[in-house]
């Protein structure tokens, strides 16, 4: 047909056509009046304020941080920021999550709460449809992903003008993650990498912790273990750590990692767990991502800014300006929380039996435990006695729909303390065993090796504030928390450090350790009723906590001012680092020490010094200088100086000149406390109960004249002292053995033996022979001074046995059983002192009391080794 006589109305135009731009409001607050899907009326007034004080700052401020308490509305925050600016100066937004599931909560609350349209990106950037793609890079769309889709070596999202990082207070290990190598012990595919990697390690770690990090015996001291490599000794391998991870790492699906820090281990840390190896820079070198460092603005979306430049630290930004909380937030909380502490007057038997009896009450519960075997552990118990759905993380992670539709139903999440969110009337009951506290390893080294606890409070707390606040995210509500494990409990209860929270947080606590410490269990199954029915007799209640809030006061953790204020250099010094400007960087970590003066931040300062140390040491290799050299070996002693309850820094002078047999044994007593710490935090220090059921095991064991009973005792005695101590059923086993720095003591216990009869020669034999099978078959006790002692209640020995006798110690039995009461009560006595792991001061006491009372390892061996049987054991024919 010809197209002349078509008429007009037939044709179809295929061209869109284009809306006129709409007036952008001159504040992001006054968007949400122009959605008209939205189901809130308006925003907030504290939300308002923050989005005005954001709009009134000059568009060239790089990095801002909003602080909005959990449960707030920081994410209406967020996104109307987010929207403003694509909508105000056509900008690509990225709005970033930790998690998948996140990402998925974030997109379903804009479109389904706020009537806002944003697109979800989640998985692989091949898997992203050509439209979301689009949307994204025409600024239609606020895109809503993971830190990960950014933070790797080939993102999608390469130009972003603007990044909006939610949950910015948990996002280290995220953003960390793109210059962090780490290779899983449990993960089949590193297993070579692993192998090869621990051969080249085993010359600079001890036996002990080379047995660590291949996978012997783990008891809860074991798994909180954590090591480094010091500069110097790491600097000797680049070259084969280099040609090792080459070989593996597209292996082991490492090679995009690999390829971040190749060239740049000089700038990186080596640190050892039983769980892995990881490789990384002290601050992640983020200036070096351009998607990160071209983007106009940097927002940090956090429950809690600091005052410490912890956000800086997590970030690897120099300075970030905040926009601080708006007032009345610093007294009131959000919603309501009952905490439930079981330990307080309740077995573990009952404990159990609380746990689904408030379950079966609540119908729905959210459970969160620090590992999958603790989380499999509660999914049978809930099966087998409760009959309930349970949930796990991946299970909730695409929509949490299908569990909050069940009227029973139980979420078990292993190793997440944030990022899961259960507002309303969708969770009313929380447990949580474990303590959020290093949730990498070279926090868990900086924490538990080098005493900076301190740097770490801010960090700490707020993963604790984000654990306990999972299922009150609006003013209206309200959870019970119940509260077990050995860790958490003691940090929520510690009344020293009950002062660092919110008034909101101290009022709670209070009320509930009052309600738990030696209530039964139906009177706390009656007061949870009562909470949650949430009626009249709750709310005469709830005014007790409310009067609690008025006379609360919050304090600053202490040294936070001086944290902060050397944050910028830290930065710095990082950064002259990666560039290999030694020189540089050890002047940045001088000015980083010239502002540490806080007794509290003795063990941040040893830190630096290091660090200093060990930039001086590069630049005196790379240079050949002695100056260099000189000032390497002045920071080195300074480290040590700094802190001398730190062993790993009185073992690091050795790089320098050999240390005295008096700062071995120092060292070797401080690496013995630092056990005695993992041992008593596993215990818990809330209550009595667990380290009394020790002490008693003990010395029942080592009253029997039963050999296993009173074997087991004295392995569980080494062990609460500090020692390695271990036990095996082999032909020609001895019995325990206690380990500590380079001394050994291996017991022959003849603890059965009549007082009235002579040692023979067999026993005599078999107590010689010890040091041999110990050389032979436990690794850890090579190239230790090993002694061995006979524990028994004889004082003669036959003709045949004599030969024998100077090759081994004698301790009488009965003066071995008091050595012992004394020992345990010594443990009591500092017990009552101990309030974390890589307390210094806390050190400082316990050593005095080791060294006083013969525990400290190189003490008792000297003991020891003055009595051997052969001045001690009469012969008789």
């Amino acid at each position: 047909m010809d197209s002349s006589h078509i008429h007009p109305q037939e044709c179809q135009m295929a061209f869109r056509k284009m809306p006129p731009p709409s007036a952008v409001p001159d504040s992001p607050e006054k968007l949400i009046r122009e959605l008209p899907r939205r189901k809130i009326p308006d925003v907030l007034p504290h939300q308002g304020e923050v989005m005005r004080t954001y709009a009134a700052l000059p568009p060239n401020v790089a990095d801002v941080a909003l602080q909005l308490p959990t449960g707030s509305g920081k994410t209406l925050v967020g996104l109307l920021i987010a929207e403003w600016l694509r909508r105000k100066s056509k900008e690509r937004v990225v709005y970033l999550c930790p998690t998948n599931q996140l990402v998925h909560q974030v997109a379903e609350q804009a479109e389904e709460k706020y009537g806002l349209t944003v697109t979800a990106f989640t998985g692989g950037k091949k898997s992203y449809s050509p439209v979301d793609k689009a949307s994204y890079n025409n600024a239609n769309h606020v895109a809503v992903t993971t830190y990960s889709s950014v933070f790797n070596s080939n993102p999608f999202f390469e130009n972003p003008d603007v990044l909006i990082l939610d949950d910015a207070h948990a996002a280290e290990n995220y953003v960390a993650s793109m210059w962090s190598l780490r290779v899983e012990k449990s993960n089949n595919k590193h297993d070579s990498l692993h192998t090869a990697l621990r051969s080249i390690l085993k010359r600079h770690i001890s036996s002990r912790d080379f047995v660590r990090l291949s996978g012997g015996d783990e008891g809860p001291v074991d798994w909180s273990w954590a090591d480094k490599i010091p500069t110097p000794a790491f600097a000797t391998i680049h070259e084969d750590i280099a040609e090792v991870i080459d070989a593996h790492a597209e292996a082991a699906n490492l090679k995009f990692e690999w390829a971040t820090i190749k060239d740049r281990l000089h700038a990186c840390h080596l640190y050892l767990s039983t769980q892995d190896i990881l490789i990384r820079p002290l601050i992640p070198p983020t200036w070096t991502h351009a998607p990160f460092e071209r983007a106009r603005q940097r927002i940090y979306m956090s429950a809690t800014l600091g005052a410490s430049g912890d956000l800086e630290r997590l970030t690897g930004r120099r300075t970030i300006k905040r926009v601080e909380i708006p007032k009345g937030w610093d007294r009131q909380g959000v919603g309501r929380r009952f905490f439930i502490f079981p330990g307080m007057s309740l077995t573990d038997d009952d404990s159990l039996k609380l746990r689904h009896q408030l379950m079966h009450r609540a119908g729905r519960s959210l459970v969160l435990v620090p590992s999958g075997n603790a989380a499999s552990k509660i999914v049978d118990s809930v099966k087998e006695e409760l009959k309930f759905r349970t949930f796990d993380a991946e299970a909730i992670e695409l929509s949490k729909k299908p569990f909050v539709a069940m009227d029973k139903a139980v979420a078990i999440v292993a190793n997440r303390y944030d990022g899961i969110d259960f507002p309303d009337a969708e969770c009313r009951l929380l447990f949580i065993e474990g303590l959020p506290r290093a949730v990498n390893t070279q926090e868990r080294f900086l924490m538990s090796r080098m005493g900076a606890n301190a740097l770490f409070n801010e960090r700490v707390q707020t993963r604790v504030l984000q654990a306990i606040g999972r299922c009150t995210r609006s003013l209206n509500d309200f959870s019970a928390v119940v509260v077990t494990g050995a860790e958490l409990p003691e940090y929520l209860t510690d009344i020293k450090r009950r002062r660092y929270f919110h008034p909101e947080l101290q009022a709670e606590l209070a009320f509930g350790v009052e309600q738990s410490e030696g209530v039964p269990m139906g009177d706390i199954i009656e007061n949870f009723g009562m909470f949650l029915d949430n009626g009249p007799e709750w709310e005469e209640v709830n005014q007790q906590i409310v009067s609690r809030r008025a006379g609360a006061l919050q304090e600053a953790f202490p040294g936070l001012s001086e944290l902060c204020g050397a944050v910028a250099q830290e930065v710095r010094y990082q950064e002259s680092l990666w560039q290999g400007d030694f020189e540089a960087s050890m002047e940045c970590a001088q000015q980083v020490l010239a502002g540490l003066n806080a007794p509290e931040l003795q063990g941040y300062r040893a830190l630096w010094h290091y660090l200093a140390g060990s930039a001086a040491w590069l630049g005196a290799q790379a240079a050949k200088s002695d100056a260099l050299q000189s000032k390497a070996r002045t920071h080195y002693a300074s480290a040590k100086g700094a802190a001398r309850g730190i062993p790993w820094l009185i073992a690091l002078a050795s790089y320098q000149v050999d240390p005295s047999p008096t700062e071995d044994d120092v060292s070797a007593l401080m690496a013995q406390l630092e056990q005695v710490e993992a041992v008593l935090a596993s215990l818990g220090t809330v209550h009595d109960g667990a380290f009394a059921r020790r002490e008693k095991e003990i010395l029942d064991g080592l009253a029997s004249k039963e050999s296993v009973p009173f074997e087991q005792a004295q392995r569980l005695l080494g062990e609460l002292l500090g020692f390695e101590a271990g036990k095996v059923e082999r032909d020609a086993s001895p019995d325990p053995w206690w380990i500590a720095g380079n001394r050994c003591i291996v017991f022959e216990d003849h603890s059965g033996a009549d007082p009235a009869s002579s040692l023979d020669a067999t026993k005599a034999r078999q107590a010689a022979s010890h040091p041999n099978w110990m050389h032979t078959n436990v690794e850890s006790s090579r190239g230790t001074q090993l002694l061995s002692v006979l524990v028994s209640p004889v004082s003669t020995a036959h003709e045949g046995a004599i030969p024998h006798l100077s090759h081994f110690a004698m301790w009488p039995l009965e003066e071995y059983r008091s050595w012992a009461k004394h020992a345990l009560a010594t443990i009591r006595e500092v017990r009552t002192k101990f309030v974390e792991r890589g307390d210094l001061e806390w050190r400082s006491v316990a050593a005095k009391a080791f060294q006083e009372n013969n525990l400290a390892a190189a003490k008792l061996y000297d003991f020891l080794s003055r009595r051997l049987a052969a001045g001690l054991l009469k012969p008789v024919k």
